[in-house]
């Protein structure tokens, strides 16, 4: 079992190769880079690091696309794309500077080079991060990773310049076919319930499947619970981490990400406004057809942080703003996302009664409904009592 790199540092590994490209690589900093291709098996250390580096990045990239290789046009992710442009994994763009290399994958989505370096870039390096240690991860588990000739040039290609394709409105919302989620089986899609529908259910939320998005609730430094608390963000933050075959978490994946977030936008150990929401990738949720986890800033710290304090008007903002984020999403990171799963948050220590908390919340997704009905939601609460008192909020409206 070979170790495995850290998520931080093939983010800051994956950010200076994007400034020197491929070419480069050996001027730049990649001892995670080499760890995790010995890790896939694709190089054995230093005298092949360059190819392995090389296929590896290859392969992570070719994950980003479900697995198949990625093209130049739109029937490909345009994710899976970007980084593609990013770091001239495509053959005929290896030597191009970094600059044209950025206009490229802005180009992708449509937008100014400004507007992608400061957005989509930073989503395509942190997911080509988290591919790369999935990637790896399999590797060392001596799981099906591909073969070891799956360079750049093989899952990779540039095709030939074409008018691109815009599905109608009518399907913009609802493709026909759903692209398969990162780490989904072969042929499997998450199935789309009923839209415009409030679901209740008794369930834990890390044992939701086929749901886009599950939303956790967190303090507004947005620390996650320790993963021995029986709290929603503990539960879901020991859901999504990595494990190695021996069980042992080797990549913390939700709270590395939003530790990345506080970092770029320096708000570490400094408090968001309440009613924030960042979103991060699912980790091994997506095992379960999770696609992301939207963090929830409601609970503000109070006194020496022994409880906490939220009001009816930050959880209905938290809804609103993760319906943004969600449509946001779904058409910049092109995830055709139609289905949020929130439990009921808000009734940790000293917050909210239950009563309270249940229609401020189905309040809000009503609300959030009633404009935009192509969306489906799922509530859940491990307490049966709970439940109840959620079905009766809904009725009493």
């Amino acid at each position: 079992m070979h170790p495995l790199p850290s998520y931080e540092s093939l983010i800051d590994e994956l950010r200076k190769l994007r400034h020197r490209g491929l070419p480069g690589l050996r001027h730049s900093s990649r001892d995670s880079l080499r760890m995790a291709a010995v890790a896939a098996g694709l190089c054995t250390g230093e005298q092949d690091e360059q190819t392995g580096i090389e296929a590896l990045l290859g392969a992570a990239v070719r994950r980003l696309n479900g697995g198949h290789p990625v093209r130049d046009d739109d029937s490909c992710d345009p994710l899976a794309r970007a980084a593609a442009h990013t770091f001239g994994l495509f053959p005929a763009r290896r030597g191009v500077p970094g600059t044209d290399r950025r206009k490229a994958a802005a180009d992708v989505y449509g937008v100014t080079t400004e507007r992608f370096r400061k957005r989509q870039e930073v989503d395509a390096v942190a997911e080509l991060a988290a591919a790369v240690l999935a990637v790896a991860r399999e590797g060392s588990a001596g799981e099906a990773a591909g073969p070891r000739t799956g360079g750049p040039q093989e899952p990779v290609t540039l095709a030939p310049t074409t008018p691109p394709v815009h599905a109608p409105p009518a399907a913009a919302g609802f493709p026909p076919q759903r692209r398969p989620y990162p780490g989904a089986r072969p042929g499997t899609t998450a199935p789309v319930a009923p839209a415009g529908r409030i679901t209740v259910r008794v369930c834990p939320i890390e044992l939701v499947r086929d749901v886009d998005i599950l939303v956790s609730s967190e303090n507004t430094y947005l620390e996650m619970s320790k993963t021995f608390r029986s709290t929603v963000s503990g539960a879901l933050r020991r859901a999504a981490a990595l494990r190695d075959a021996s069980g042992e978490i080797v990549d913390d994946v939700l709270a590395h990400e939003l530790g990345v977030w506080l970092r770029t936008h320096g708000r570490a150990g400094v408090p968001v406004r309440p009613g924030t929401v960042v979103a991060t990738s699912s980790g091994a949720l997506a095992a379960q057809g999770v696609r992301r986890v939207h963090h929830a800033a409601i609970a503000a710290p109070v006194g020496d942080g022994d409880r906490y304090h939220v009001t009816p008007a930050v959880l209905a903002e938290a809804v609103r703003t993760t319906f943004e984020l969600a449509r946001r999403e779904s058409e910049f990171l092109s995830l055709p996302m139609s289905s949020i799963c929130f439990p009921l948050m808000g009734t940790g220590r000293g917050g909210l009664s239950v009563e309270t908390a249940a229609r401020a919340l189905l309040g809000a997704i009503r609300e959030e409904l009633r404009q935009d009905p192509s969306w489906s939601v799922l509530v859940v609460t491990p307490e049966e009592s709970h439940a109840r008192t959620l079905m009766a909020a809904s009725s009493a409206r």
